[in-house]
């Protein structure tokens, strides 16, 4: 056997291109997408929140807050559905007062929760605090047990059932017509019973603490989740001309129901064009974005996504819709 190594061949390198010749053109004819126009003004201490809006940069997400908060106020001058879409995590941070304000207000015209808003909304009015800790109790097979919470909820339901109501409106009425709730004005479901605002409540069977209570009846949950799907569908109907869908902190229920309530109206010929969608979240996750923000608006409508912690982008999105309110102060 040879032990004769082949010699290694030379690679020719490409020549280094000559920049000689090289085009340019004028930097001020160029098409730019940031001006010093579109930037951001300094503070002034004192001055009033619609000033300090002003001062925020009309560049990615502030201009779409703006844009958000612009639909918001077109759509109820024009009398179209604003439906807001909440995860629970929304009440747990304390936003109710905030939420319900905007009820009041025109800005809010439908209200969409997943099953765990119903219970937050529920003990927060009744005993002043929710959101218990689970890694403490789960030991001990306690997370979700607390008497009143299953008992009542289910109660309601079972009782809104057979008067024909849908889950939110079930939870709503109790509420608001329940002796000693010392914190009535901070429910969502309570206020929107009061004000006549659609509240729907969408729920995947076993994901809620109240269906593993002896009180639960799996028929009325079923009857009045179905009823509250075809309330929302029936609102996301008339979403066109102006009409507004905001999917805040749910990851996967909410903006899969919207996605279905969507396609419904659009089987039954409702066109369902010029509308405005938005997704809230710290974390922008696919199905939001997907269901919500992209596919129902391509070529129809304009979607939004904005990042950040609900406790800061709700409060700020609610000031700039009160600042823009004429009807009240």
């Amino acid at each position: 056997m040879s032990s004769k190594k082949t010699p290694a061949r030379k690679v020719r390198a490409p020549r280094p291109l000559d920049l000689s010749r090289v085009r340019t053109y004028p930097l001020d004819s160029r098409v730019s997408k940031v001006s010093v126009a579109d930037f951001s003004r300094t503070h002034r201490r004192g001055a009033r929140l619609s000033a300090f809006v002003s001062t925020l940069p009309r560049i990615l997400a502030a201009d779409q807050l703006r844009a958000v908060a612009a639909s918001l106020v077109r759509g109820r001058e024009k009398k179209r559905p604003l439906i807001w879409g909440m995860g629970a995590h929304v009440l747990k941070v304390g936003l109710a007062p905030v939420i319900i304000d905007l009820m009041e207000r025109g800005f809010v015209t439908g209200i969409a929760l997943n099953g765990a808003g119903i219970v937050h909304d529920f003990e927060t009015a009744v005993a002043g605090q929710t959101s218990e800790e689970v890694d403490a109790v789960l030991g001990r097979g306690e997370f979700g047990m607390a008497r009143e919470t299953g008992e009542e909820i289910n109660r309601a339901i079972t009782a809104g059932d057979r008067d024909g109501l849908g889950l939110g409106a079930s939870v709503g009425r109790y509420i608001g017509r329940r002796r000693g709730t010392k914190h009535r004005r901070l429910s969502i479901l309570a206020a929107a019973w009061r004000l006549g605002i659609p509240a729907t409540v969408h729920v995947a069977m076993g994901t809620d603490i109240v269906h593993v209570h002896p009180s639960c009846d799996p028929g009325a949950i079923g009857r009045g989740g179905h009823l509250d799907f075809r309330i929302l569908a029936g609102q996301v109907a008339l979403l066109g001309g102006g009409g507004v869908y905001l999917n805040i902190g749910s990851a996967v229920l909410l903006p899969e129901v919207f996605l279905k309530a969507f396609t419904l109206a659009r089987n039954l010929g409702h066109p369902i064009r010029d509308f405005t969608t938005a997704n809230f979240d710290f974390i922008q996750g696919y199905r939001p974005n997907t269901n919500v923000v992209n596919r129902p608006t391509k070529g129809v409508g304009r979607g939004y996504s904005l990042t950040g912690h609900h406790e800061i982008m709700i409060p700020l999105l609610a000031a700039m819709l009160v600042e823009a309110d004429r009807g009240r102060p």
